[in-house]
């Protein structure tokens, strides 16, 4: 009963940590899983590091990052997208070190990933009771997200590349029919009111691929399906950008879950 009362206390004092969803959260998450993708392609391939070598250094920098963001009372939007950003480069990595150093086939580590996943849900829910992203105000909620997250970028990371790859689709029409599905979960959302909380996760899913198919769009060769920009440029744009809107949300504070969305611990 005491150790009950010291984590309200605790969430009582520990605003949300993390953004509010409105049009710039989607545009960031979706920028970012672009840069996961063509990032990770540029340390392994044009910096010469190498899969161990890019996952150690990218790992450690994640660790870093995600100390501060839990030591952090508050939603703070650039730790919190720099965090999001390393993660998607590691969630990259873990699939391309199983498919190419382990040779573990696409389908096989999508379904570990989905089940992964699922799992992870499914104990979140158990121990909380919610899986909402306005809930994420005690540590434990927050560690079963980030661990959630993770998944969620390895899972699209695997399923994007069997779509576009393995099953031969292409880079481009595997981002528009990822954005296709990512459309009719926001008309089932809108026009048919499917639970939020189910709408928002699968939509999360699903952007991964799609920025992941965007990102080898635009920078794989023309024999790949791509633009031929190159990861490093393709990097740097969409890094750019992601810096310039977390500097405007840091300064509006546009995306900030206001206290009256912030549940009370049950």
């Amino acid at each position: 009963m005491k150790e009950d009362k010291n984590i309200q206390s605790n969430a009582r004092r520990m605003l949300n940590k993390v953004p509010e969803i409105t049009l710039f959260f989607w545009v960031i998450k979706i920028l970012c899983t672009t840069v996961g993708e063509t990032g990770a392609d540029f340390l392994n391939e044009k910096m010469n590091l190498g899969l161990d070598g890019v996952t150690i250094i990218v790992g450690a920098l994640l660790a870093a990052t995600l100390v501060f963001q839990f030591l952090s009372k508050k939603y703070i939007p650039g730790i919190y997208w720099l965090s999001v950003v390393l993660i998607s480069i590691v969630g990259t990595l873990i699939t391309d070190n199983l498919t190419d150093s382990l040779g573990v086939p696409l389908q096989t580590t999508t379904i570990i990933f989905a089940i992964s996943l699922a799992v992870v849900f499914a104990v979140w829910y158990k121990k909380e009771k919610t899986l909402s992203i306005h809930s994420i105000t005690t540590t434990r909620r927050e560690a079963f997200y980030w661990l959630a997250i993770l998944f969620t970028f390895a899972l699209g990371t695997a399923a994007g590349d069997l779509l576009a790859e393995s099953i031969e689709l292409g880079y481009l029409l595997s981002a528009i029919i990822f954005g296709a599905l990512i459309a009719l979960i926001a008309v089932s959302h809108f026009g048919f009111k499917i639970n939020a909380v189910l709408a928002f996760w699968l939509a999360y899913i699903l952007t991964r691929p799609l920025g992941a198919s965007i990102g080898d769009y635009l920078s794989q060769d023309a024999d790949s399906g791509g633009l031929e920009l190159g990861p490093e440029i393709t990097s740097v744009i969409f890094l750019a950008i992601i810096l310039g809107i977390v500097i405007y949300l840091s300064i509006t504070k546009k995306d900030v879950i206001s206290k009256d969305k912030t549940p009370e611990v049950q």
